[in-house]
């Protein structure tokens, strides 16, 4: 266990993640697969994929998060499925659903990154996605990008970083690497998704090749990397 730094948790605020209850908890990151109808009522999504989507983009809030601690802090959030928790909130009039991890189980990263870079992607992100298709028909290839768009924000402003700009192109190429995502899957989504290109290149891009059906949420508008004009 190591303890957050007031501008870590403003960090992790930030993004909906909270270290303490903000409110009852809906359901946790091991029951996904029985939750989607909560999901769409909360979403007011007009179907179960668009559901699915929406949910994922609050998940990578999350996971992009714990590669932001990671790179800068050297500190992830390493605890058991039933502790990743998902409530209702409302953001900037709409409601949402946020995030809540006990801060007892961050901790320092591992001597070897890889190891813990394999946690993330296999035991927290997969995990999910595997839940979630269990469920409804949707490409994983949506589900990752909905992902991969916060990430490639961080390590852009990363990569601006002098101060963290060599600890983040390790953590960036091992994201990539195809060691680590043939322990769960075929091929690096993250690689396929960056086509050989550094964040900078794809900013203000549309790089995704799928859509996350952001527009089709209420009071929700289609994201900046969307394949669809």
């Amino acid at each position: 266990m190591t303890t957050l730094s007031s501008d870590q948790i403003k960090q992790l605020n930030n993004y909906s993640i909270y270290v303490k209850p903000m409110g009852t908890t809906l359901f946790h990151a091991n029951n996904i697969d029985s939750s989607l109808d909560i999901i769409k009522l909360i979403s007011n999504a007009p179907n179960d994929p668009i559901a699915a989507s929406f949910f994922m983009r609050r998940v990578g809030m999350f996971i992009s998060m714990q590669f932001y601690m990671m790179t800068v802090y050297d500190e992830i959030w390493d605890g058991p499925l039933e502790q990743l928790q998902f409530f209702s909130t409302t953001e900037y009039g709409i409601k949402t659903i946020s995030t809540y991890i006990p801060e007892e189980f961050f901790r320092d990263v591992k001597e070897n990154r890889a190891d813990d870079i394999l946690l993330i992607l296999e035991q927290q992100c997969f995990a999910i996605i595997q839940q979630i298709r269990t469920k409804c028909s949707i490409s994983p290839v949506t589900l990752w990008e909905n992902v991969f768009g916060y990430l490639l924000w961080h390590y852009y402003t990363f990569f601006e970083n002098p101060v963290i700009e060599e600890q983040a192109l390790e953590d960036w190429t091992l994201l990539q690497d195809e060691g680590i995502w043939n322990n769960f899957t075929s091929k690096s989504y993250l690689a396929t998704y960056l086509k050989g290109k550094r964040p900078a290149q794809l900013m203000n891009t549309t790089v995704r090749t799928t859509c996350c059906f952001s527009k089709d949420i209420p009071g929700l508008q289609k994201c900046g990397f969307c394949p669809i004009n």
